[in-house]
This record gives structure tokens, sequence and C-alpha cells, in this order.
């Protein structure tokens, strides 16, 4: 398969405490070609830069960033020193996400492909990688959070920040704008 470029489809490998040797291809050109319908409103890199996650998404990994993302995502970010979450060092100041041991009970994780859950899927989708079946299943798990943008748009005054704030920081972690 060749990307829109013209170009042979980028090997990525990477390694962590979750995924050993793990090889994918980038055959989409960074940020464009994305599924019709699903047009989030955040980059990764901006979501790292507003604050998800409790600063320790993929730190509690290995106290690492991981090799396969660019760097300059993370520039200028505030990251979990302990690799512990941390609500202040989300948007809205508070907790929003559930553990990945609730992800993984609940089945929202594909081990095989993206083990840290929806974010690296999605940053991966971002840079490139298509994985057809998988993608379609995240995908569908992205729009559903659209009950949730809809709520806010409902109850809560335009900039109003302080109205529904823990829907709100949620919403950042699927990549929908909601300041």
């Amino acid at each position: 398969m060749k990307n829109s470029n013209n170009k042979r489809p980028q090997k990525i490998k990477y390694s962590d405490r979750f995924q050993k040797n793990y090889v994918y291809e980038l055959s989409e050109p960074v940020g464009k070609n994305f599924a019709q319908g699903f047009n989030p409103t955040l980059t990764p890199k901006d979501m790292l830069s507003l604050g998800v996650f409790g600063g320790a998404y993929f730190i509690a990994v290995d106290g690492l960033i991981p090799d396969d993302l660019p760097k300059s995502w993370f520039d200028g970010v505030a990251l979990s020193k302990d690799g512990e979450k941390h609500a202040e060092l989300n948007y809205f100041g508070l907790q929003a996400s559930q553990s990945l041991e609730v992800w993984i009970s609940k089945g929202w994780i594909n081990q095989k492909n993206d083990p840290h859950g929806w974010f690296q899927w999605y940053c991966r989708y971002y840079l490139g990688r298509r994985l057809s079946e998988e993608d379609e299943r995240q995908i569908k798990r992205w729009r559903q959070m659209n009950r949730h943008l809809a709520q806010v748009e409902k109850n809560c005054r335009p900039g109003d920040e302080s109205c529904r704030p823990k829907q709100r920081q949620a919403l950042l972690h699927w990549a929908y704008d909601v300041r």
C-alpha cells in the first residue's frame, strides 16, 4: 500500500513495557486523510499542551516519552514527575478519566496494537497509521462522545468553562475542543 504522496509507507518499530518490537506502518501523511466523519478539533500535540490525563498518559509506563511520537509534541507540556496522574496538570484541574485497569476490564483496549488505549491509537492514526477494523472501532467510540458535547452545548453558556468541567475535561481527552 502506498500513501497519497506516492511514497513507500514508513515502518516504525516500537518497544516499551507493554509492547515489545511492535512494528507499524505510516501510510498516510501526518494529520491528513482521516476517515469520513472523523474530525477531531484537537491534535495530539494540542491535547498534551492543554493538559490531559493528569500529565501521565505515557509517563507512567517507563518514565519516558514514547520514541514513536514526535518529541515536539511534548515541548512545554507539564508532565507528571512520579508517573501518577495529577488533576492539577489537567486543563480543568480535575480528574476525568478511568484507570488503565478499568479500560482493560471493559474491553476498551486493543492490547496488541495500542495497549495504552484510545489516545495512543489517535496519536498513531494522526501520524498516518491505518488499521481498518481498529480505526472503525475507535472512531465509533470517539463519535459516542458527541452525547457529552451535546450536554455541554445545551446546558452551558458559550465560554463558561465553569459549567460541567468534568465533562469538558473528558471531551478534551477525546480531542474535542470545549474551551
